[in-house]
């Protein structure tokens, strides 16, 4: 038995490591490509996994990647924007959801369903796969986009609705049998408990993750993020709602935390992984002898369910103003049904609302639609050339107008984020000291923990859309490694680099950065200068000897970069180097003698 499992963890491993990748090299998308290496490895494919249950034992596992990804979205909506969703949650939601239904019922009813069975039915189907959606969204790069957004808002609002779904399921019932749905003090204890999600999010996670950081313990840190996903989701199912709502709210709540871009970078990993094996389970799941044996059926029903969903989600596009373009991404996003509909449908079937070899079909029919999702889109891209027609992007996206990222918020980083802000520009500044974020907040500046040489903390500040990234690290060893792994993972990206010192700034350069100022070097050269008009020169004079010397230096720097690690050379390159200046400041000053004592004889 546990070498067993050890083959079964090295087999999802390898799908890890081997099918998303190749997937992604033949532009299919990550997602297809678990679902690929889940049929191979399925009960139904080689039988590496040789049951449903181990299938569905690993799906119910899997399924807390979806819970860790609705965190993350989570992290990147603010309670404030969150609120200004609400129409497109409520509204734009409960259309989609309405019309859905009716049309798939209609469907249900033209097949020879009871119109109960069909309606239920219609339900379950009209919801999305949040998992596979905002997987292909967030690929695509249209998460942010308008009508990614909107498919967001839709598919919050359809997660909202399931869990009093699935316990309406009984009335359904041919037997009459069945529940009464939510009581009254069910539906109280569900609203205390996201009291405490809200009040434990606000106030306890907030206190708590500055204390866990001045620790510097990484593991802590990162076990901090996964408790409080944890700690929401068990809260979310107690009051019989869902795990992942409660991440999302957990997740929103902070949003605005200093601590919110390396909570993001401590999931990611799990996220990444977990529902890679979510997908990969969807894909043991499919049962390719039904398909086999009934081929037209499950297509047919297959094509008639994404072309119901999708004629109603483009319907609402066109009528809430999105494009031609963004209303077909945002109804092929949303086309195919959703892993809820595995739960409900074998709900309904144990209840006796549909026979069970229906609910076998379904099952296929909503895996394939899940499998046609990334295809669809795929599909639409090489099909349309064509442009966007409005601007689909957010104005609080970074980059509009500008966005920079300075890492390291000292003394350095401070000044050059106060005159950003001053001048009407955007900036996300990291810094690994809790310490110093815990100070600089108190003054109204906004700064998140994290270490900026770390590429997941980097993409979690979005980098790769920044205009520009100031490299302001005190350290020097720290602020060489940051500029290595951006200048290697983000090359359009421009730095402009702090350099503590000479040696500091020539292994910058060494790196590939050509932006550098050396931190105390402009602020020395203008002291001196000072100091020259107090010593009788004119403030001309001192000023033109301040330009002169910074000339030469910086030249000087630049000629010493090819031996800079030789420290004889560069010992005898400082010696002809204050020799050349003070025969350059001796000639200056006799031809400005002479040039005076011209002006006296005219």
């Amino acid at each position: 038995m546990h070498d067993t499992t050890l083959v079964e963890v090295a087999v999802f491993l390898a799908a890890a490591v081997f099918a998303a990748p190749l997937a992604r090299k033949l532009g299919i998308g990550s997602v297809l490509g678990y679902l690929a290496a889940g049929v191979v490895i399925g009960p139904y494919g080689l039988g590496v996994i040789i049951s449903l249950y181990q299938v569905g034992s690993i799906l119910h596992f899997a399924e807390f990647g979806v819970v860790l990804l609705l965190f993350v979205i989570g992290l990147e909506i603010r309670p404030k924007r969150l609120w200004t969703m609400r129409n497109a949650v409520f509204g734009v939601g409960s259309a989609q959801l309405a019309l859905t239904t009716l049309a798939i019922g209609a469907i249900g009813v033209g097949l020879g369903l009871s119109i109960p069975t069909a309606f239920l039915l219609g339900l379950t189907l009209s919801m999305s796969s949040t998992a596979f959606a905002l997987q292909v969204l967030e690929e695509n790069g249209e998460l942010t986009a308008r009508h990614g957004r909107t498919a967001f808002s839709v598919l919050l609002m359809q997660d909202l609705a399931a869990i009093p779904l699935i316990a309406l399921v009984p009335l359904f019932a041919v037997s009459g049998a069945g529940g009464s749905g939510m009581s009254v003090f069910a539906a109280l204890k569900a609203l205390a408990l996201i009291g405490i999600v809200v009040v434990g999010g606000r106030y306890f996670v907030h206190k708590a993750l500055p204390i866990v950081a001045k620790a510097k313990v990484r593991e802590a840190m990162t076990a901090a993020a996964l408790l409080t996903v944890i700690a929401a989701a068990i809260l979310m199912e107690l009051g019989g709602l869902s795990a992942g709502l409660g991440a999302f709210i957990a997740g929103a709540l902070l949003a605005d935390s200093d601590y919110r871009h390396e909570l993001e970078a401590d999931i990611a990993p799990f996220e990444g992984l977990l529902l890679g094996l979510f997908f990969t389970s969807i894909g043991m799941s499919l049962d390719l002898s039904l398909l086999l044996s009934e081929p037209l059926l499950i297509l047919g029903l297959v094509g008639l369910l994404v072309a119901a969903k999708g004629l109603v989600l483009f319907g609402i596009g066109r009528v809430i103003g999105l494009g031609g373009r963004p209303s077909r991404r945002f109804a092929l996003s949303l086309s195919q049904a959703g892993e809820f509909a595995f739960v409900i449908v074998a709900a309904a079937a144990m209840a006796g609302v549909i026979p069970d070899g229906i609910s076998k079909t379904l099952t296929v029919v909503v895996t394939l639609s899940m499998v046609a999702t990334p295809l669809l889109l795929r599909l639409e891209g090489f099909l349309t050339r064509e442009v966007a027609e409005e601007p689909d992007y957010d104005g609080e996206m970074p980059g509009a107008p500008g966005f920079v990222v300075i890492a390291g918020f000292g003394r350095f980083g401070q000044v050059v984020g106060r005159l950003l802000s001053a001048k009407g520009f955007a900036f996300t500044a990291l810094d690994i000291s809790s310490e110093q974020v815990d100070f600089v907040s108190r003054f109204g500046h906004k700064i998140y923990y994290g270490d900026a040489s770390r590429i997941d903390i980097l993409r979690a500040a979005k980098t790769d859309t920044a205009r520009a990234f100031v490299l302001a690290i005190d350290d020097v060893e720290a602020s060489l490694k940051t500029a290595t792994v951006v200048k290697h993972n983000f090359p359009h990206v421009p730095i402009y680099a702090r350099a503590r010192n000479r040696p500091h700034a020539h292994r910058l350069m060494q790196i590939g950065v050509k932006l550098i100022r050396r931190e105390t070097f402009e602020s020395s050269v203008s002291l001196a200068a000072e100091v020259l008009q107090e010593l009788g020169l004119s403030g001309r004079d001192a000023r033109r000897a301040a330009e002169v010397f910074k000339e030469h230096d910086i030249r000087r720097l630049q000629e010493d970069f090819d031996n800079f690690d030789d420290l004889e050379k560069l010992r005898a390159s400082a010696v002809h180097y204050a020799a050349e200046l003070e025969s350059l400041f001796a000639r200056e000053a006799a031809e400005k003698e002479a040039a005076e004592a011209v002006d006296r004889r005219g």
